[in-house]
């Protein structure tokens, strides 16, 4: 196997922790538009996946009476409003600088919209750790396949020597598609059980990748 030479870097959940956080805001989502429903975290973490709008429909929400539009536009100003206090997950900023000391280059790789990641990003300090920094020109997670094969045809990165390290099973679906390896983090918004059945490795702390490529 070939060694990396690049790492594309989920940033929700994977390098930013804000699963929790992430739940405390649909929660009070649910509370604002008038849904009985609340989810704690492993609840959440069964249940959230992309599309987000998928998604949306799975915990409850109406869009004959709630528009998904209206409820993304409503979700992101509740999380841009506290999104500064999510910390970087534990040992990310150390496995960043030792995969850079060993000459692998890193990107991110996102279904948030791109000015919101460079923002987060440079808030933590890694605004010049990556390649570049690939998100979304809108707020409604669609997804980030079409983005990762775009990227990998317009780089000229040989996906042999390239790994996909996120946190959810749409991580393990755009490392397919772009036909690149994945290594899925189980800290995140997505239980063990669910990352496991994507047939990825998994580990639980980020400290273990390196070891692994």
């Amino acid at each position: 196997m070939a060694a990396p030479s690049l790492v594309f870097w989920d940033w929700n959940g994977t390098l930013m922790d804000d699963a929790a956080y992430s739940c405390d805001c649909l929660n009070g989502l649910l509370d604002e538009y008038g849904y009985p429903q609340r989810y704690d975290l492993e609840r959440y973490r069964a249940v959230f996946g992309f599309p987000i709008e998928a998604y949306y429909r799975r915990v409850g929400f109406d869009f004959a009476r709630d528009p998904y539009p209206v409820l993304a536009e409503s979700y992101m100003q509740r999380y841009n409003a506290g999104v500064d206090g999510c910390p970087l997950t534990e040992g990310a900023a150390g496995v960043i600088r030792a995969l850079a000391g060993r000459g692998i280059e890193q990107a991110l790789l996102s279904v948030s919209r791109r000015d919101y990641l460079a923002e987060q990003a440079a808030r933590r300090g890694l605004g010049g750790a990556f390649r570049a920094m690939l998100g979304l020109t809108d707020i409604y997670g669609a997804g980030k396949v079409q983005l990762g094969r775009d990227y990998i045809a317009a780089s000229g990165a040989d996906p042999a020597r390239c790994v996909m390290v996120g946190d959810t099973d749409h991580d393990a679906e755009t490392a397919h598609a772009m036909g690149v390896r994945c290594i899925l983090y189980a800290g995140g918004h997505q239980t063990r059980p669910r990352l496991e059945a994507t047939g990825c490795p998994v580990i639980d702390r980020l400290e273990e990748l390196p070891a692994l490529l």
